[in-house]
């Protein structure tokens, strides 16, 4: 059974049948976007620097000199960011360090066969791009995300695109947090344009090989657009999402604050809560009425719950199951038995385990990344880390007794497949050692 809340759609020990209804996600139609970004994206290509700061004034409703960040500017945001956050950036920086420096790829040496030894190099991409959203929250904290992981990973060039406020300026916290992550450039783009001008390059924005970062649905648009034939990037991506799953002893006023802090972002942003206890669903209830009353961004919140799932199920075990068909982006097990859940953890952008650890906590200082595959891709994809900055590249080497152990399989499998001069290839190496 299943009705309307006030909160989004209320489910009561829902079927197996029902769970595809549970799991959708609200429907994306970007149709009406491709002619905008299309266009956008031809014009970034074809006239540069001139286009971007057209599109600027446009859409940011400033008109910029330079798109590049100067010096002077770096110094001055310096001083504009109070030492309170100067101090959480660090914190989380060192934490975000400690955790992709843990990643670090070692390269092994294998002998597959006596006189075959083969490995892989992992070689870090030259020149990464970054964007940062602006607007009404400005992501500091994705730059610190996206960043340092590309300068461990040893990238030659990190170049950060980021929408200027009308008085031309990025907002500062994003510059401290740039200078504190090791970003090499900074630019005042922001939307289509600013994809267009990392994946084609401009007079003053570097091209670059894999473009990194959240955004609007524009954004998104213009990421996939741009992939299908001129640059990498980090994953398709959609609305962010949480999934909590809850018992008869989570805390209700910690679930409710894990679902608003998500539903805050964003008014196509979607939580769904999976919980064992009806007494436990109704706390939540009244929690998000008590919560969400004190948000200053609660029309966005509201706009949010709208899209959310509650789902009463018989006990933790058809919690996962449903979760694992889901994939959500954060995944919240605020049960007693989390060890457990967290075994038969499948399908998860990144999973928060016991009732300390909010999204939060992984949104900005744990350490782990907070760039996550959304709308089911975490089916498919993982989040940001450093393997996403690097390229393995392999390498064979084989000896004469190399040749001696694989000869005859390579020459038999290329001839059934009638590609001769791949056999011969090898053959000739053969007569070679026999003399």
């Amino acid at each position: 059974m299943e009705n309307k809340h006030t909160f989004g759609e209320l489910y009561r020990y829902p079927e197996r049948s029902a769970w595809a209804a549970i799991t959708a996600r609200p429907h994306l139609d970007v149709s009406q976007l491709a002619a905008t970004v299309n266009s956008v994206l031809a014009d970034v290509k074809a006239h540069g620097d001139e286009a971007v700061k057209r599109y600027e004034e446009q859409f940011d409703h400033v008109r910029l000199d330079a798109l590049d960040v100067t010096a002077d500017e770096m110094a001055e945001a310096e001083l504009l960011v109070d030492c309170t956050l100067k101090a959480a950036l660090e914190k989380a920086a060192h934490n975000i360090v400690a955790f992709h420096e843990s990643q670090r790829f070692v390269t092994r040496r294998v002998e597959t066969c006596p006189g075959v030894t083969c490995w892989q190099k992992s070689v870090p991409i030259e020149r990464v791009g970054l964007y940062i959203p602006g607007g009404t929250a400005p992501l500091f904290s994705t730059v610190l995300m996206l960043a340092i992981p590309a300068r461990i990973a040893g990238c030659r060039e990190i170049v950060l695109c980021t929408p200027p406020g009308r008085d031309g300026r990025v907002h500062p916290a994003i510059l401290v947090a740039a200078r504190i992550a090791g970003v090499s450039r900074i630019f005042k783009a922001g939307g289509v344009q600013a994809i267009g001008a990392m994946a084609y390059g401009t007079e003053s924005v570097p091209k670059v090989y894999k473009i990194f970062g959240p955004g609007n649905q524009y954004v998104m648009a213009a990421k996939q657009q741009v992939s299908l034939h001129d640059v990498a990037i980090d994953m398709p991506a959609g609305p962010s999402e949480v999934c909590v799953i809850a018992d008869g002893e989570s805390d209700a006023a910690f679930v409710a604050a894990d679902l608003l802090s998500q539903a805050e972002h964003g008014a196509d942003s979607q939580v769904v809560l999976l919980v064992t206890s009806e007494t436990k669903l109704i706390e939540v209830f009244e929690q998000l009425s008590v919560q969400l009353s004190q948000l200053p961004r609660q029309e966005i919140a509201v706009k949010a719950l709208a899209n959310s799932k509650f789902v009463l199920v018989h006990d933790t075990d058809e919690a996962m199951e449903i979760s694992n068909a889901y994939a959500p982006e954060h995944l919240i097990l605020a049960t007693a038995d989390y060890e457990r859940l967290a075994d038969k953890v499948i399908n998860a952008g990144s999973v928060f385990l016991g009732k300390y650890a909010c999204e939060s906590a992984g949104d900005y200082a744990s350490g782990t990344n907070h760039t996550l595959p959304t709308h089911g891709y975490a089916m498919t994809y993982n989040g940001v880390n450093l393997d996403s900055y690097h390229r393995k590249v392999t390498f064979q080497h084989l000896t004469r007794q190399g040749v001696e152990s694989i000869g005859d399989a390579v020459v038999a499998m290329a001839s059934n497949e009638q590609l001769e001069a791949h056999a011969n290839a090898m053959r000739v190496r053969q007569n070679d050692i026999k003399g």
